[in-house]
């Protein structure tokens, strides 16, 4: 079954400084959204008034037809990968399985089988970020938010996230934003920059020069 979100009119301000400006996306079923930016554009900070967990001075907020203020709070809509760790530090992360009901299959995973009965504070950096990852994308919901996901993660394994991503994408849609942009560009099948206050979509490489991310000659060698 295909699902759609729409965010519309989203403005956000902190103190004086506007954030973001009447910003509207679209996500369907299959989508991998893909989102650039530089340090403090407000990546972050869509992420969370899309998930509910931020307000902002205006949305509006709709999932399948139906309209939602905090769509976290609503049972099968939606999950949000933050950039700090979710799961308890003295829980075990088979049991942060069983909490999210993932099916057995989870830990037949190279990364995971090892650590499958250590605590959270007993994995590296990268293995909590892998296993949380991993978590959302096994949870039954419509939409998926990562912010950051490749953070942390070491380059052996960045691979199998984007396998994961891509194979969750078949029945979900994904909005990811990574300040590795040959990641993002390479797992997502539509890119944006938050730039200005706005979202604008990248159509080619040229858009990320145009709008200042990175240089004419860095964008060139971009296999974009």
């Amino acid at each position: 079954m295909s699902h759609l979100l729409e965010i519309d009119s989203v403005n956000k301000s902190f103190g004086q400084n506007r954030v973001l400006t009447d910003i509207y996306l679209k996500c369907e079923t299959g989508d991998m959204i893909g989102m650039l930016g530089s340090n403090g554009s407000g990546k972050s900070t869509f992420l969370k008034i899309l998930f509910g967990s931020i307000q902002a001075e205006q949305k509006f907020i709709r999932i399948d037809g139906k309209v939602f203020d905090r769509p976290y709070i609503s049972f099968g809509e939606i999950a949000y990968l933050s950039q700090d760790s979710f799961i308890p530090r003295n829980m075990i992360l088979a049991d942060a399985a069983k909490f999210y009901n993932c099916a057995n299959t989870f830990f037949d995973d190279p990364v995971l089988n090892m650590v499958k009965y250590q605590k959270a504070s007993q994995l590296s950096g990268g293995e909590l970020r892998y296993a949380e990852i991993k978590l959302l994308l096994n949870v039954n919901v419509k939409f998926v938010l990562l912010d950051e996901p490749f953070n942390g993660i070491s380059p052996i394994y960045i691979e199998s996230v984007k396998s994961m991503i891509r194979k969750s994408a078949q029945h979900k849609g994904i909005i990811l934003t990574d300040h590795d942009y040959h990641n993002v560009l390479d797992v997502a099948n539509r890119h944006y920059i938050m730039w200005d206050g706005g979202l604008k979509s990248i159509r080619d490489k040229d858009d990320l020069a145009l709008r200042g991310y990175m240089s004419v000659e860095r964008a060139k060698a971009l296999n974009f």
